[in-house]
């Protein structure tokens, strides 16, 4: 049975900086790819910036999100409101007085 130096290196996941192999592979995709709807366009806002923009509390921002009134996405434990969803939601919600 072969035995190996404490060194560890098997443990490291390989330096593929100089490796010419990963630029021979598929390109990644841009979020301008007409298969993704276009996002690069896309503007995402933290909640804080929300409810800046609407003077409101971060508080609000969130009611509006759970119950589906503002659209956003969930990214871990965060959420981002796509910039045009919040003009959107403004514009609606907008009413005239006479």
């Amino acid at each position: 049975m072969a035995s190996t130096s404490g060194s560890g290196s098997s443990r490291r996941p390989p330096d593929n900086s100089g490796d010419q192999s990963s630029a021979r592979s598929a390109p990644p995709r841009s979020l301008g790819d007409n298969s993704l709807g276009g996002l690069s366009a896309v503007s995402f806002l933290t909640v804080a910036e929300v409810a800046n923009l609407m003077r409101v509390s971060k508080m609000t921002v969130y009611r509006l999100l759970h119950s589906g009134e503002l659209a956003g996405v969930r990214v871990g434990r965060s959420f981002r409101v796509p910039e045009s969803a919040v003009h959107n939601y403004l514009r609606d919600a907008f009413t005239d007085t006479a």
